[in-house]
Parts: structure tokens; sequence; C-alpha cells
């Protein structure tokens, strides 16, 4: 029996009367979140003059972030299914708000990373209680349309982050770009009182308490070692410790997961054929895409010469068509069209091939670079709301929390691992062609003796991007085609049992 009081979102079979509305609420309280993903990266110049922070130090600044809030995604999603979706988004805009205060007020860099992992965990909370309150309060018709718009606000803040950095900076001091979120959250909580109805799964089932211990553990160590590959190599001793941590915990917490009759992330998930297609290609997704990008955004900077400011702005057109096409409302039409299998392959295909455009002509300059940023942006604009869909469809409505968690935890692991890989690929094709600078390509700049050496080596940092960039576009293609592939099957099975009943 239902534990949902009247007049909540299990009373609203047509949709709730104000969703749109709604949706508008939690994309404002999402982009606060996803802002601070990026824009403490404009901000290191200042927090080195003035802290005195060391290299290591703004690592932590910016890894603590991240690290806490990719490791709590699950367990976030978890909380919020259970004991309230509304709930738990009014807990992360407070816990976010409190360590924008801290950090923005901060005199030490400590202060400033145990602010940065609260943020982090209010962002967990933010992240998974938005797509799963979108999920309740949208009839399964308008579904599309309106993970389309959220997927949308996702873009905006990746584009918007280092040019509201960058645009604070010129005009305050670095503080300010922490205290800016301070009237959205309180915006966002006097709508969320006043608007969002709660709900929760009706079940009540006992909290997996070692579950999430374990989930936490486990990709949090996930990550880290991912973060920390580049840096301390891939074979070191902290690295392949990490890693073993992070193996030995998941497999405990697969383990646990299939022993209870409570799970937090239900093991039969992954016998859906819609859950495991989509699995796959959202991680690949994140990986080519996430890769690719952090790549392209050091050409912009080292060898194109562009500050970071406007690279920012250099890359906003990408963002830009996927916001167009998202509000629109075009790319869920065209959803609707194709079917969602279709949808995924011809997304990710017009973005491998965006990928592939600026692999080959980044070199000549930044005119030739636009065409693979609207390529890469009209394919995610189709791909990513449909694959987003394919992962919350095949999650029980009681369990969008978790659906959510899951989406989010694929998206940091994805990007994660594409920045750490393809930027192997690119050190290690830039130190066979310059082996003498191999550690960086500022570094190698900085004891270039002539211009015919400095052409040399952005030259062969353009052959390691070259390289790199189609490596992601092959596995942003692959990912396309085995999700399609999967997820048409899956619809194929439904409608034999469908016909057999």
């Amino acid at each position: 029996m239902s534990t949902t009081p009247p007049g909540t979102l299990e009373d609203q079979p047509q949709g709730h009367p104000q969703r749109w509305l709604i949706l508008g609420v939690i994309c404002l309280a999402q982009l606060t979140v996803l802002l601070d993903n990026t824009v403490l990266n404009v901000a290191i110049p200042s927090l080195t003059r003035e802290l005195g922070a060391a290299t290591s130090d703004i690592q932590w600044m910016i890894n603590a972030y991240s690290l806490v809030q990719s490791g709590l995604l699950l367990t976030a999603g978890s909380a919020a299914d259970r004991y309230g979706r509304k709930k738990m988004l009014i807990a992360g805009l407070v816990l976010f708000g409190i360590g924008s205060v801290v950090a923005g007020l901060a005199d030490s860099t400590g202060q400033l990373i145990a602010a940065r992992a609260g943020m982090g965990v209010g962002g967990a909370l933010l992240l998974t209680t938005t797509l799963a309150v979108a999920m309740q309060v949208f009839t399964p018709a308008e579904h599309p349309k309106a993970i389309g718009i959220w997927s949308a606000v996702n873009a905006l803040g990746f584009a918007a982050g280092p040019l509201l950095g960058g645009f604070i900076l010129n005009h305050f001091w670095w503080g300010a770009i922490f205290l800016v979120n301070l009237p959205v959250v309180a915006l966002g909580l006097a709508a969320v009182v006043a608007l969002v109805p709660e709900s929760k799964s009706p079940r009540g089932d006992r909290p997996d308490l070692l579950g999430a211990l374990l989930s936490t553990i486990g990709m949090t160590a996930l990550v880290y070692a991912i973060i920390s590959g580049p840096e301390h190599g891939w074979t070191s001793g902290r690295v392949l410790a990490t890693d073993a941590v992070a193996v030995l915990v998941l497999a405990a917490f697969a383990y646990w997961e299939s022993r209870i009759p409570y799970p937090m992330l239900d093991p039969h998930f992954f016998r859906d054929r819609r859950f495991t297609g989509a699995v796959a290609g959202a991680v690949l997704i994140t990986f080519g895409m996430g890769g690719a990008l952090f790549l392209l955004t050091q050409h912009l900077q080292f060898v194109l010469g562009y500050g970071p400011l406007e690279a920012g702005l250099r890359t906003a057109p990408l963002a830009l068509a996927v916001v167009a096409l998202n509000f629109s409302g075009l790319s869920a039409k065209w959803t609707a069209r194709l079917g969602t299998p279709v949808s995924i392959a011809l997304g990710m295909t017009l973005m491998s091939a965006g990928l592939v455009s600026i692999a080959t002509l980044a070199a000549h300059g930044y005119g030739d670079t636009l065409l693979g940023l609207l390529l890469i942006g009209a394919g995610a604009a189709v791909a990513n709301p449909a694959m987003a869909h394919a992962v919350m469809s095949a999650i029980p409505p009681e369990k969008a929390g978790v659906g959510a968690g899951i989406n989010g935890t694929l998206a940091e692991f994805g990007n994660g691992l594409g920045v750490a890989v393809l930027g192997a690929i690119l050190n290690s094709r830039f130190a066979a062609l310059i082996p003498v600078a191999a550690a960086s390509l500022p570094a190698a700049l900085a004891s270039a003796g002539s211009e015919e050496e400095r052409g040399r080596i952005t030259d062969a940092f353009s052959s390691g991007l070259e390289t790199s960039q189609l490596v992601g576009a092959v596995a942003v293609l692959l990912g396309g085609l085995l999700a399609a592939a999967l997820l048409r099957r899956a619809e194929r099975a439904d409608s034999a049992m469908a016909v057999s009943a």
C-alpha cells in the first residue's frame, strides 16, 4: 500500500499542473551545481597568489568536489527514494549554500578544500533529485521533452562555468565565484518549498546502510584512481593500491546487493537489455566527449594561443546548439519520430563525425573547428536525452532516485576515464615525437630555442591531439551502435512478449 499522502505526485496521473514551472525550479538548482564543476578552473591563478596554494592544494580544491559528488550519487538517489525527493532537494540546497559561504570566506587552502567537499555532498543530492522529480511530475509521453530540457541545462552549465568565472574575477575577488551561489540557492529553496510536491517509494524498504557505505567507498576510490593516474603514473603504487581497493569494495557491493531482499541497486536491472544498452552507451559517450573536449580546450589555449575566457567562448557553440535543439523541442520530436535506438545511433554518429572533424581540421585554426563543435552539439542534443530516458525507463518509478544516481555515476565515470585515457594517448604520442620534452606542452614550449622548434613542438602536440580525438570518435560511434543494438533487441523482445500474452 502506498505511504504517500493525498495530493502528492502519485495522485497526478496526467502530470502535475505546475510541472513546467517545477522543471524550471529544479533546473535552476541543477545549473548552480554544474557551474561549480568548472567555474573554479579560471580562479586557479588567483588562488595560487592570494592563498599561497601549491599545485597539490589546487588539485584537491578541484577534486574534492567531484570525488565526493561522484562517490555519493547512488547513495543520494537511494536516500531520495526512501525519505522523500523534496526533502533531499531541500537538504541539497541547504548544504550547497552552507558550503558556498564557507568557500567564499575561506582564508586557507584547508578550509576551501573542506568547503568544496561539503558542496559535493549537496551537489550529489541535487543532481539525483532533480532528474527523479522530473520523471515523477511529467507523464511518460512528456518525459523525452522534459529530459531534453534537463540535458540542455547540463550543456549550459558546461559552457557558462568558465565564462561566469572569468566575468566575476574581472570585477570581484575570487571568493565571489562561490558567494554568487547564495541568491540562487535562496530562490531555489523558496520555490521548492512552495511548488515541488513530495514523492518517495511506497515500499518502505529498510535502508541499505552497508550498501551505501560500500558504493560510496568503491566509487570514490575508482574516480580517485582515474584522476590520479595521469599525474602519478598508471603503474605507481598509489594508483594500483587505489584500483585494488575500488575493485574489491565494488565486488563486495555487488555481492551484498545480490544477497539482500532490499538492495539499493537491484542486480536484476542488469538483466534488462534496455538498461545494459543504455549503460554501455552512456559510459562510451561520456568517455569520448569528456576526454575529447578536455583536449580541445588545451589545443585552443596552448596551440592557438587563446586565454581561458577566450577558449571558453569558443567552445560555447557546442552548448548553444544543445540548448537550442532541446529547448525548442526539436530533439524530442526527432526522438518520438525515429524511436530511441535510432535516435541514439544517429546522435552519436553525428558526435563522432564532429570529433573526426576537429581531429583532422583543428590544426588549421578555429574556423575549421566550429563545424565539429556544431556537429557534436547537434548529436548530443539528440543522443543524451534519449540515453537518459532509456536508463530511467528501465528503472521502476519508485526507484527514480537510484536511476538518476546511476545516470550521474555513469557520466562521472565515463568523463573521468575519457580525460585520463585520451590524455594518456596524447601524452604518449607527444613524447614519442618530442622525447626531450615529454613532460608537458608548456614546459616544452618554454625550453624551445627558436620559432622553428616551437613550431615543431606545436605540430607534435597537434598530432597527438588528432590521434586521441580519433580514439574518442571511435568510442562514441561504438557506444552508439552498441546501445542502439541492445535497445532494439529489447524492444523486439518486449513486442514478442506482448503478442504472446
